[in-house]
């Protein structure tokens, strides 16, 4: 399996994305630039996480304008799975492939941790690997991760099984019903705060995240096997 990383102006979780696919998952991965006007020779793309353009703005408001983007949205349109991390989960809701809004962490703080996640729904191509309702530590790193939708959106995320992980015990940022990741309707595209690419190896301090780069894999190899 193939994957991008999508580099934007301002990234600087790209290289932990790229070692953690490389490196720990063993699988073909090049960084791609936010210039770039194809991605059809990527099978999954990666938005990492950082500070692309600077967070001016709104976080994530810039990027969604990337000649990438027009890219990212044809490929999620298509059936890839799409996983956007911290920064990159915001850059899918300013681009409207996920629904909701990011706020300014309830504390006003930058937030750096450990922190405990409940798989809400192991039943994605992101979380195939997973237990129903597995607590697992993820590490978070973000000032603006309070996340918030109307109620009409969350009755549909909870109708549509959309919401994956949810925060366990401590809500670190105020994120609306403790949610943590959250998928499309299609559910070929994610989006989360914690940082699944710094928690691959135990020599980090977990491998908890490694599951979630598993799962993708394993979906597309099944995938390709039946249409094969």
């Amino acid at each position: 399996m193939k994957f991008a990383v999508i580099v934007f102006p301002g990234s600087n979780c790209d290289i932990d994305m790229f070692h953690a696919i490389k490196d720990e998952l063993g699988e073909e991965v090049e960084y791609v630039y936010h210039t770039t006007e194809s991605l059809d020779e990527f099978d999954g793309i990666l938005l990492p996480g950082g500070f692309s353009y600077g967070d001016y703005l709104r976080c994530g408001a810039i990027a969604q304008f990337s000649n990438v983007m027009k890219e990212v949205v044809k490929a999620a349109e298509a059936g890839k799975p799409v996983l956007g991390v911290c920064n990159g989960f915001q850059i899918l809701l300013e681009a409207g492939l996920l629904p909701g809004a990011m706020k300014r962490n309830e504390s006003l703080q930058f937030i750096c941790k450990p922190t405990r996640l409940r798989v809400e729904n192991n039943g994605t191509m992101f979380s195939n690997q997973y237990q129903k309702d597995e607590i697992i530590t993820i590490p978070i790193a973000h000032g603006e991760g309070n996340y918030y939708c109307d109620e009409e959106t969350l009755a549909n995320l909870k109708k549509n099984n959309q919401v994956v992980f949810t925060y366990e015990g401590i809500n670190p940022n105020g994120s609306l019903e403790n949610i943590a990741g959250i998928t499309n309707e299609k559910g070929n595209v994610l989006g989360m705060m914690p940082h699944p690419e710094r928690a691959v190896d135990e020599l980090l301090g977990g491998a908890d995240g490694l599951k979630l780069f598993q799962s993708i894999v394993k979906q597309w190899r099944e995938s390709n096997v039946v249409n094969s």
